[in-house]
């Protein structure tokens, strides 16, 4: 717990108090160091790709016209390289002559009605496309076309055969924003409201962090919410902290959803370590946070899982083989002993004779 006791110092630090102590030079610096670049992408702009780095104050504004006077004057002041073979224009080689098609005899032995051959010869790509489907010649066409000619009396394709090679088009399904009243929820659960079991917070960024730790404090009495999740609502630490004590008093939830967040590792950690506590919560999910957690945290935290017999489902994705093997033994055994229990018909936790520990 060494990596832990380090970092307990931070946990009362008023974060705002922080900022607004910072000079005008400060805060350009610290903008400068959270700017997110990625070097590696060559798709962005280079500006997007580097810090600019330019102390240089600017002559003017940018002039279109003085730049190619000036490109188109340094390319004519330049001497052309010399040829290491001179051209002469002599031709050499054979010339190329296309090669004729071969009819199908079969083909051309085919003979047609004149009216008949008078309507093929003045019929549109799209005709042509209607035509062939309704004589079921669906490998000339797409799927979209073969159905589309089949399921009309009028002329419907307006590409032609030579859209075979075009996909469908995607028609994308914009995402439906989270609808859900924060205030009125959050009132909701405090009033201990019997048909609210589950609360789904994600992907509003404009939420709080009084309104999520007020989230936490009203969940400490609730007797009837069994699912809370906030991915992506920008919690942090002061976040998880009052999670982690709302889980030390709950013993209705099942399931807690923090993905996707600003938490760091002591955040995580005391999460996982109010679970020492709670007895309920089978599912817990912590992946995909702003920053690395590390080595130390994953080992702390697949420490922690093997002392925990109730927590059946835990979403996070370890970058170390051993904390990884050592969380999937943890929760193995838990679903285990669920098995065990419900096989039996026993109440009341049943604890493992042994749990492995690396």
């Amino acid at each position: 717990m060494s990596y832990r006791k380090g970092l307990e110092k931070y946990q009362d630090l008023d974060e705002d108090q922080i900022l607004s102590a910072l000079t005008e030079e400060e805060i350009k610096m610290l903008e400068e160091e959270m700017v997110e670049l990625d070097p590696d992408n060559a798709l962005l702009p280079a500006g997007m790709r580097q810090r600019d780095q330019t102390k240089k104050t600017p002559t003017g504004p940018f002039k279109r016209d003085n730049l190619l006077a000036h490109l188109e004057k340094q390319a004519t002041s330049t001497k052309d390289r010399e040829d290491l073979v001179p051209f002469t224009g002599e031709k050499r080689g054979k010339a190329w002559v296309p090669k004729q098609k071969v009819i199908d005899p079969v083909l051309e032995s085919v003979t047609l009605e004149p009216e008949l051959e008078e309507a093929l010869a003045n019929a549109s790509d799209a005709e042509l496309c209607d035509i062939a489907a309704i004589l079921g010649m669906h490998t000339l066409m797409s799927n979209q076309q073969y159905y589309e000619a089949l399921g009309t009396t009028t002329i419907v394709n307006k590409e032609g055969l030579d859209s075979v090679i075009k996909p469908t088009q995607y028609k994308p399904v914009p995402d439906e924003p989270n609808s859900t009243d924060v205030e009125e929820t959050l009132e909701r659960v405090k009033n201990n409201d019997p048909d609210l079991e589950e609360v789904n917070l994600n992907n509003i960024k404009d939420i709080p962090i009084p309104t999520l730790k007020a989230y936490a404090e009203a969940l400490k009495s609730n007797t009837y919410v069994k699912k809370f999740s906030i991915v992506g609502t920008r919690s942090n630490d002061p976040i998880a902290y009052a999670l982690a004590e709302m889980l030390k008093v709950n013993s209705v939830l099942k399931s807690l959803n923090v993905e996707s967040n600003f938490i760091s590792g002591s955040g995580i950690l005391a999460l996982i370590e109010a679970l020492q506590n709670n007895k309920t919560l089978i599912e817990l999910k912590i992946d995909n946070q702003s920053q690395p957690l590390g080595n130390k945290v994953e080992m702390e935290i697949a420490s922690m899982l093997e002392k925990n017999t109730s927590l059946l489902k835990f979403g996070y994705h370890f970058t170390q083989q051993g904390p990884r093997l050592r969380a999937s033994n943890a929760m193995m055994n838990n679903n285990d002993l669920v098995r065990k229990r419900r096989l039996a018909d026993l109440n009341g936790p049943i604890f493992p004779k042994c749990r492995t520990s690396v």
